[in-house]
Formats: C-alpha cells, sequence, structure tokens
C-alpha cells in the first residue's frame, strides 16, 4: 500500500515539473532573438551576436555632448534654443545670481574673521542653481548637497533666514544643530542638507518612489550632489534604485571639477558623469553647460516633463567651474593654477554671460545694479550685527527632535548634563543660550 502511495506521489510531481518546464519554454521562446533564431539572455536581451571577438574599449563611444544655449559674449548660438524668458523672469535671475554672490564674499569674510565657524561659497556655478529652480515648480521636492544655496535663494529664502543659520541663533531653522550652509526649509520644500556625502541620492530616490505611488501625482524630486559625491557607494546605489523601480527623480550632478582638492581625471574614468546614466544604469540623461543659465533651465524644464510623463529618472550634469575654493578649509591654489582660476572667472563666468546678454537687450542698466549690490552688502551686514547678538538656542535642546518621544537613554544622558552644568556653570558660557 505504501509502495502504491509513493507511486502516485512521485507520478503527480513528475506531471507537476512537466507543467513548469513547459510553462519556462514557453517563456523563453518569447525571447527568441528573430534574427539568428537563439534565445535572448534575459541578462542582454537586445544585445547583437557576433562571431568575432573584440574588447569593448571607453574610446569606442563618443562622449555625451554639452548643450549650450549662450557663448561666452552672451549671445544665443540658436534662436530655436531661446526659452524666451521676460525680462522680470530674467532681472530675477539676475538679481538672485548677484545677491548670491554679493552674500558670499561677506560671509566667506566673516568666516575668515572668527565669527561663523565654516562657510562655502558658489562662486562660478549660480547658473546651475538659478537656471534650474527657475524650471521647476514649489511642490517640487528638493535634495541639496552643500552647495546649492541659489536654489533657495530663487525659492524665496530670506537673507536673515541664510545669516542665522551660519551663526546658529535662535531663530535658525535647524536650531543650531547644523554646521554652517546646512540649510533646510519645510516651507520651501527643501530637505535640510546634512555633511556626509550622497546619504541625500538614496533618500531622494525613496522620495521620488513614495511620490510615483501617488494617485495624480504631479511633482518630481530632484537631488543636487557633486561629481565627487557620485564615486561614493551610496550615489551608484541610488541610480540603480531610480532605474529599476522608475522613479520621477532628477538626479542634478554640479561636475565643477574637483571634489575638494582631487580634479575629475582623477577620480574616475569614462564619461564624467553623464556616461554612467545611459549605458551605465539605463537611465535618460542631459549634460548641459552649467555657466549657461539659459541652458540650465532648458535641460532642466525638459527633464522635469519627461520624468512626470514617464515616471522615470533623468540624471543632468551641469558642467561648470569651482571659481572659489573648496570652503574656508581649503587652498585651492595649492592644486590648480591663479591663471586657470581667473580665466574662468573672467572668460566663462555665469553672471558675466547672463550680463552680456542683458546689454544685447537694451535691459541692464549699471546704475541699478550697483544699487542694488550695494542695498544687498548693507542688508548683509546689517543682519550679521543683528544675528550674532541673538541668543542660542536652548542648550538642552540637543536631545530633542530625534524621537517623538524622548526615551529613556537620551533622558538620563540629559540629567548628567545638567548635573553637570550646574556644578560647573562658570566655565560655560550660558548667558548666550536661550533659558
Amino acid at each position: 500500500m505504501s509502495f502504491l502511495r509513493k507511486s502516485v506521489q512521485l507520478f503527480n510531481a513528475a506531471k507537476q515539473n512537466a507543467k513548469m518546464l513547459s510553462g519556462v519554454q514557453r517563456s523563453y521562446s518569447a525571447t527568441r532573438n528573430p534574427v539568428d533564431d537563439r534565445y535572448a539572455f534575459p541578462g542582454a536581451r537586445d544585445a547583437a551576436f557576433v562571431n568575432s571577438l573584440k574588447l569593448t574599449m571607453p574610446e569606442d563611444y563618443a562622449p555625451i555632448p554639452i548643450y549650450r544655449v549662450m557663448d561666452r559674449d552672451g549671445y544665443i548660438l540658436n534662436e530655436q534654443e531661446d526659452p524666451q524668458l521676460s525680462q522680470e523672469v530674467i532681472e530675477k535671475m539676475f538679481r538672485d545670481m548677484l545677491l548670491l554672490s554679493t552674500m558670499d564674499k561677506i560671509l566667506y569674510e566673516s568666516q575668515r574673521q572668527g565669527r561663523i565657524s565654516f562657510y562655502m561659497t558658489n562662486f562660478g556655478e549660480e547658473a546651475s542653481h538659478i537656471g534650474s529652480a527657475a524650471a521647476l515648480e514649489m511642490r517640487d521636492l528638493i535634495y541639496g548637497q552643500y552647495r546649492e544655496a541659489g536654489v533657495l535663494v530663487w525659492r524665496g529664502f530670506r537673507i536673515d533666514q541664510f545669516i542665522d543659520q551660519c551663526y546658529g541663533n535662535d531663530d535658525d531653522l535647524g536650531r543650531g544643530k547644523q554646521m554652517p550652509v546646512h540649510y533646510g526649509s519645510k516651507e520651501l520644500n527643501f530637505v535640510t542638507i546634512s555633511s556626509p556625502l550622497s546619504t541625500q541620492i538614496p533618500q531622494a530616490v525613496g522620495a521620488a518612489y513614495a511620490l510615483k505611488r501617488q494617485p495624480n501625482n504631479d511633482s518630481c524630486v530632484v537631488c543636487y550632489f557633486g561629481e565627487g559625491a557620485a564615486s561614493e557607494g551610496d550615489a551608484h546605489a541610488a541610480f540603480n534604485f531610480a532605474a529599476t523601480l522608475e522613479c520621477p527623480v532628477i538626479l542634478f550632478c554640479r561636475n565643477n571639477g574637483f571634489a575638494i582638492s582631487t580634479p575629475s581625471n582623477e577620480q574616475y574614468r569614462g564619461d564624467g558623469i553623464a556616461g554612467r546614466g545611459p549605458m551605465g544604469y539605463g537611465i535618460a540623461t542631459i549634460r548641459v553647460d552649467g555657466t549657461d543659465v539659459f541652458a540650465v533651465y532648458n535641460a532642466m524644464k525638459r527633464a522635469r516633463e519627461y520624468t512626470l510623463r514617464e515616471n522615470k529618472p533623468v540624471v543632468l550634469e551641469a558642467l561648470a567651474y569651482r571659481v572659489s575654493h573648496h570652503s574656508t578649509s581649503d587652498d585651492s591654489t595649492a592644486y590648480r593654477s591663479a591663471e586657470e582660476i581667473e580665466m574662468w572667472n573672467t572668460l566663462e563666468h555665469p553672471i558675466s554671460k547672463l550680463k552680456s546678454y542683458m546689454v544685447h537687450k537694451g535691459w541692464f542698466n549699471e546704475k541699478q545694479e550697483t544699487e542694488f549690490v550695494s542695498g544687498v552688502r548693507k542688508q548683509v551686514l546689517k543682519q550679521i550685527a543683528i544675528s550674532e547678538k541673538k541668543l542660542k538656542p536652548n542648550w538642552r535642546e540637543m536631545f530633542e527632535g530625534v524621537y517623538a518621544d524622548m526615551p529613556e537613554h537620551l533622558q538620563e544622558q540629559q540629567r548628567e548634563l545638567e548635573q553637570h552644568v550646574e556644578a560647573h556653570k562658570q566655565h560655560y558660557p550660558l548667558k548666550s543660550f536661550k533659558q
């Protein structure tokens, strides 16, 4: 009886296996290569067969071209590519770039004077910020790295908010918990910046995936990062997730040529960051002149239209040159020549290009520019005097903001610190902190 039962079980198992094999054969038959009647491999279904062995070399592929609209003298190269922006919009672009540059100069000097601990300027990359921000909607979510202050300028982040953050006072939206230039604004859909490189890229992809799952979604995520950050493992994981999950995210790489003191030719091989998009991860890609505000605007607008229409990511590489030092912790003259810096600071400077365009259109007024820059300088200097006198947040806040309900171990640490401060309060500047 046991033998009969086992025979029936084996027979049924054989039938089931036959069905499964038949299904597999039908599945593979759908992937037959129509050219030579061979099965297409699932890992590379569209690849052709060849009968001679050859190494595929990097030089077999032409570099992805750089899209630009203006030449260095501010003339439109192809009238069909002119975004036809109004005088009002272009004047705002110009003013915002001037504001950013003027504020950068003063805050950089304030760090040199020991008034703030750290600063990073945006010289040479203003067009990447303003051009991209102008093409987005306020509902689009921004993940920045630490050199996208112009995006916040365009969205309406005020001078006092910038300076309060750099001084970490009680009016700082980040409550003094971040280094200077690590801005954030929930109101402006700008996620707070954090120092570790590339951590924001997979976070941005995850946020985009969440947006994709919402009915009738009409927002995208834009993630800014440098070419140095693109060498981190987080960047590669994020690119792959964005591609395979088909997320509405624009991966905006500011390739300014240097990751701190490391030039790009020592960071990577291959065709920049854009080269990783189409072949590396199967992502639609644009490479743009990051010193040309109109080119960046057009590129971002096209990328946004695509990513919302197709629910797929875009890699957007903006090529520029970091005119400034990496930060107040860097001296860039140690690894590049002053002549090279000066060339990019004059001939290919984004503000100069837009200014020349406005001159050609008859929209530039030198007196108004001088008065505007002077007004911004006065406003920044006045705000610094105000911000540095404001109290710091209550020092107990260092334990808050991570958990909705503070866990026991943090409560214990807070009690220990309170006891320590009480016992040694003569050694701490408690008058500088809000009580």
